[in-house]
């Protein structure tokens, strides 16, 4: 909401696989707002060399129960059937998202490690999901037009939140247009708690051990 339509990349979802045909998408001549899932990689590291890059990630505990989710929605669109409408319980899928599923699901671990944790020290933004959403509710305070002002420099015109900074914030963040949003998942049938469980936040960290604390999770 802080980018021109015409300034924002909107070809693909940027991803490792079509990494080369959206080169264009972060030619420095003609900076274009983009996003996607970018692996910690060679090409990526010289595609993006001129790029303002955020990594926005969420605490591993949420996140897999989100994974969970929208793995078990019809939303989901792969090799998860089998697993829908109850053929599993809810503690084994929620294992399943944090130690993947053989040939068909990475781990939690090569996942945060691939798209997140790679990419620290190399210059990136490091932005917290919850600190998002945090601010996102006290959007009338000082508090949470410091932390924006912060948060969008790359995009202000002279670093300077535009009046409608609020109004452009809700607009955008408005989940009716998320299609993972949770209310917003199409046939999901099982119901999953709100936290994640003992045992499995335990596993973790067994599973990736020091990996919330890296992210700034404690």
């Amino acid at each position: 909401m802080f980018v021109p339509v015409a300034q924002q990349y909107h070809q693909a979802f940027v991803q490792i696989p079509n990494l080369r045909h959206c080169l264009p998408a972060f030619n420095p001549k003609q900076p274009m707002l983009s996003w996607g899932h970018l692996l910690f990689s060679d090409d990526s590291a010289l595609a993006t060399q001129s790029a303002v890059h955020y990594v926005i990630v969420r605490d591993p505990y949420d996140w897999v129960l989100a994974r969970a989710r929208f793995f078990l929605s019809d939303t989901f669109q792969g090799q998860m059937d089998h697993l829908k409408g109850g053929r599993v319980s809810i503690e084994e899928m929620l294992n399943m998202m944090i130690f993947g599923i053989y040939q068909k699901a990475p781990t939690l671990n090569e996942i945060y490690t691939h798209n997140s944790i790679a990419w620290l020290g190399t210059g990136i933004k490091l932005v917290r999901f919850e600190d998002v959403i945090k601010h996102l509710k006290i959007l009338n305070t000082p508090a949470a037009e410091r932390y924006f002002t912060d948060l969008l420099q790359p995009v202000l015109k002279d670093g300077v939140l535009p009046d409608d900074w609020r109004k452009r914030l809700e607009v955008g963040s408005d989940r009716k247009q998320s299609g993972t949003y949770r209310e917003n998942l199409v046939g999901l049938t099982s119901e999953l708690p709100d936290e994640l469980p003992d045992i499995q936040k335990r596993l973790v960290e067994y599973a990736a051990p020091g990996l919330r604390h890296m992210l700034g999770y404690y």
